[in-house]
């Protein structure tokens, strides 16, 4: 190359520092990021092991034989499926609604039930993000309408 064409070739830019401005905006984005991939991956495994405790709820208190024992099968099934499920409730609430063994034999019932859990998430400190949220399922099972009731 000739004197002349370094003379016309506009000088390279100084780019030193450069790299450590993308790593200061780039590393807490990035971080923020896999923060809400992890919080939405929690609070889907949370409601669909909520979900699950509440149709398990529902299907043993359906096949009881007196409203009384239905309530508590239901109860004892919703927090031993969440327990199962490794799933850290800080509050659980769990109402079974057995107003179908009241009904007359040959007439068709529904059990309800209803689990609610306070899925704790105050281990992700992210901006805007509450430390727990509320996930409720309801689920319902056919009570038989010819099996005998007390």
């Amino acid at each position: 190359m000739s004197a002349s064409a370094n003379q016309l070739r506009p000088r390279d830019r100084d780019e030193h520092g450069s790299a450590a401005i993308e790593a200061a905006i780039g590393i807490p984005a990035f971080g923020l990021f896999v923060a809400m991939i992890i919080l939405g991956g929690r609070v889907a495994v949370a409601k669909q092991s909520v979900e699950a405790a509440a149709y398990e709820a529902a299907r043993a208190a359906s096949i009881e034989r007196t409203q009384g024992e239905a309530i508590n099968s239901g109860k004892t099934a919703a927090t031993s499926s969440l327990y199962d499920q490794d799933v850290n409730c800080t509050t659980t609430n769990v109402t079974v609604n057995a107003a179908a063994f009241d009904a007359p034999l040959g007439t068709t019932g529904h059990v309800t039930a209803t689990v609610t859990c306070n899925v704790d998430l105050s281990d992700l400190t992210l901006p805007g993000v509450p430390g727990h949220r509320v996930i409720t399922a309801t689920a319902s099972s056919p009570v038989d309408a010819y099996r005998e009731r007390r």
